[in-house]
């Protein structure tokens, strides 16, 4: 079984450290890290860089599709498929395509939220790397991490070694990734 690097983690003692660590990161230039912590970090989202999330695009643009997919059903429908004249009435008319539509936004929204986070987050993913180190519960509990992944263009196993070192990580190592 080959095994590839999917990046070095480092851990640190405090929030303080993690976040000073962070901008230190960040500041070096590189783009894909991340950071795994206990608790929520008030300004970590700030040192990141993390802006707001594309699930509300993805959300929008299936609930929109869905509205506009029953308007232009219920139109087809009774415009030129199977024209039924009842009472008068027009063969096409807003109020009347409203509440199916409006349902079909409803729930191409949430289909489209749900989509959009699975696949933003690329899940399902079964098992990540960071679980074989046994170091990484400790996340859970009492010590904060950061991750810098091999994938960044910046990424040189020696020099983001000491770069974490220079920072103040303790217990560096490398992760891999079974292929």
């Amino acid at each position: 079984m080959s095994e590839k690097v999917y990046g070095i983690i480092a851990e640190f003692d405090s929030p303080a450290a993690i976040l000073h660590a962070a901008e230190k990161v960040r500041d070096a230039g590189y783009r894909r890290w991340d950071t795994f912590t206990p608790f929520p970090i008030h300004g970590m989202e700030k040192v990141m860089n993390l802006g707001n999330s594309m699930v509300g695009w993805v959300s929008l643009a299936m609930g929109g599709g869905a509205f506009a997919s029953v308007v232009g059903l219920l139109w087809f429908s009774n415009a030129f498929d199977y024209p039924l004249l009842v009472g008068g009435k027009p063969m096409f008319s807003v109020p009347m395509t409203f509440v199916p539509s409006y349902i079909m936004l409803i729930m191409g929204g949430a289909v489209g939220a749900l989509v959009g986070m699975l696949g933003l987050n690329q899940l399902p993913r079964l098992h990540h790397p960071l679980l074989h180190k046994p170091r990484f519960i400790l996340a859970s509990r009492d010590k904060f991490f950061l991750l810098i992944g091999a994938l960044d263009d910046k990424f040189c196993e020696q020099e983001t070694r000491q770069l974490l070192e220079a920072i103040g990580g303790k217990h560096i190592e490398i992760v891999e990734e079974e292929a």
